[in-house]
Order: C-alpha cells, then structure tokens, then sequence
C-alpha cells in the first residue's frame, strides 16, 4: 500500500467530525473552511488530488485542481458536484449509497404520520395548553386507512419506504425513469399520471436537470384536495411557489418536508402554513448514520489511493470507464 499519509486531500467547507477526524489521520488534509481556493497557495492546489465533501464542486474547482482524481461525495445525492464536467476530466466521483437508506425511509415514514394525522399540530395543542382550556384536539380529517401513496423514484430508499407503508396496509404505486421488473406495484410513466391515481405523492428522488420543478402546479392540481405532499428527495424537485398556493388555496392538503429549493431558507409563507410539517433536512442526520456514511467516504479515498476501485463510483464515472479496477 501506498503512503496514504502523503496524499493531499481538499475537505471544503463543512464536513462530519467524525469523517474529518478520520481523514486527517490517514490523509494529507487541507480543510478550507471558507471554500475559496484562492486563499490556498499553488502549490498546495498542485498537491490536491483528492476531494471529500458534503457541498458543491462546481466545474471551477475542479479546473482549479489540475492534479485532481478523485471527489468522495458525502451523501447518497451528488447534484451538488458538477459530475459531467468531473467525468469528462477524467475524475471519478463517489457517493454513499445504501447506508443512509434506513433512516431516510425512517423519517420518511414521520413525515407520513405526521401530515395525514397532523401530530406536530396536536402536541402544540398540548404544550400550548389548548388541551385544558379549549378541550380536546380536533378530530384529523385524514388518515392512512384507505390511502395509496406514489413514490416518485423507486430506488434503494424509494423501496425501502414502500415496504414500510405496506406494513400499514397502504397501496403502493410508482414513477421510475423506466419500469422494474422486480416489483408488483402499479407504474406509470410519468408523474402526471402517478399524482391523478394516489392521494399521497412521496419524493424520493435525485436532484439534477431532469428532475428540477417536476412537482409543479399541474400536478399538484391532478393530486388532488385531499392530496398529501412528502419530499425526502431534493427540494429543487418541487416548484416551491406552486406548492405555497397549492397549500394556501387548499388545492392539495398538506404537505411534509425535509427538503427545500434554497436551504437552510425556508419562505415564510411556507413556515406560515399550518398543514405542513417542516424538517431541516434531518433524513439521514442521526450519529450512526452520518459515521457509516463517513467511513464509506473514507474507504472510497483509501481504495482509489492504493491503486484499487472505489467502493461506490457513481453511474457516470462507472459507463465512462474511469473507475479503473484492482
């Protein structure tokens, strides 16, 4: 095995303790906490060959590292990296798939529960007192019992929050890129169709061109006053605007989220708004995932620096034939 020790690695911005703890003993670490490259002098931007992050790699930093192989994305998402422009660079990039899946599927699920049984309404009731002043908290006029949800992206988390909602007895259709042949639920091809068939429309798919605004006006029109809007995916997948008058004009129900178009922003109208349930992007943000996720960033930087795979290249690095193999 090579000196690992003498491989530089760029950690810009914000990064997990825990994974930058690591790093730094196994790696050469330039930690930039402010993420400009200028304040790095060249020859430590020469040095760079590695990068591990949980932001944006725009195609600037990548043409600003010109020894760079390698950027290990912390978090199963990448939207954040300019992947086309890394590709056709020539550097792989990394994500962390599978290990997060669970709880974002957990959280997912509270979100469900939370919008169709309004729970976060009900405790403020409580710790508000209402309780005792003004008697119980109204009756919900929604509830699981009888409702289908959509699942647009039916991935490794889109499935696994398919098989916790069929625990409870919910029906289960979907929208894909393309049908799978390993599942028995409903497809459709495209989301209009998906939001007129179901009352509960769950996002759990990536961010990126092709899926920017998907959840607009018109579907959430076809979703229906009854409607019920989940997105664990990414916020840039819901036109906001349409979603705010869609929830103040009643045309959908309410909606649960963990994920925002500009974050950590969040419009006041939309915190405004009693049928919503509003997370800060919380999906996989528990210790023990975000270290799993972390040893997965690490152990892609250690493989690729020791002349071996990295453990999850990204589709794009894989079809471009540059992760090479041991």
């Amino acid at each position: 095995m090579s000196d690992l020790s003498a491989v530089t690695i760029l950690v810009p911005g914000k990064m997990n303790p825990d994974t930058l703890d690591t790093l730094k003993a196994t790696f050469d670490v330039e930690h930039l906490a402010g993420r400009k490259l200028e304040d790095l002098s060249e020859e430590r931007r020469q040095a760079i060959r590695g990068i591990a992050q949980m932001g944006q790699v725009p195609a600037a930093m990548i043409d600003a590292l010109p020894n760079l192989e390698l950027i290990a994305n912390f978090g199963v998402g990448y939207d954040g990296v300019d992947t086309a422009h890394a590709t056709k660079n020539g550097v792989v990039v990394t994500n962390t798939p599978e290990v997060l899946t669970e709880e974002v599927a957990d959280i997912t699920l509270a979100l469900v529960l939370m919008t169709t049984r309004e729970l976060g309404a009900a405790e403020r009731h409580l710790r508000e007192g209402k309780w005792e002043s003004e008697g119980p908290y109204p009756l919900t006029q929604t509830t699981l019992r009888g409702r289908t949800a959509g699942i647009m992206g039916l991935g490794r988390i889109g499935l696994a929050i398919a098989r916790r909602l069929e625990g409870f007895d919910v029906k289960i259709e979907y929208h894909n890129r393309s049908k799978r042949d390993d599942v028995a639920y409903p497809y459709h091809a495209d989301l209009l169709s998906l939001a007129k068939s179901v009352d509960t429309l769950i996002v759990a798919a990536p961010g990126g061109a092709s899926t920017e605004k998907a959840v607009n006006a018109e579907v959430l029109k076809a979703l229906g006053s009854d409607g019920i809007l989940v997105n664990i995916g990414r916020g840039t997948t819901v036109d906001e605007p349409a979603l705010i008058e869609a929830l103040e004009n009643g045309t959908i129900r309410a909606a649960g989220l963990d994920v925002f178009e500009k974050e950590p922003h969040v419009p006041e109208r939309l915190k405004a708004l009693p049928n919503t349930v509003l997370l800060p992007h919380v999906g996989s943000a528990s210790r023990h995932t975000r270290a799993e996720m972390g040893k997965l960033v690490v152990g892609n930087l250690v493989e690729w620096y020791s002349g071996r795979a990295p453990v999850t290249p990204v589709s794009e690095s894989v079809e471009a034939g540059i992760a090479r193999k041991g």
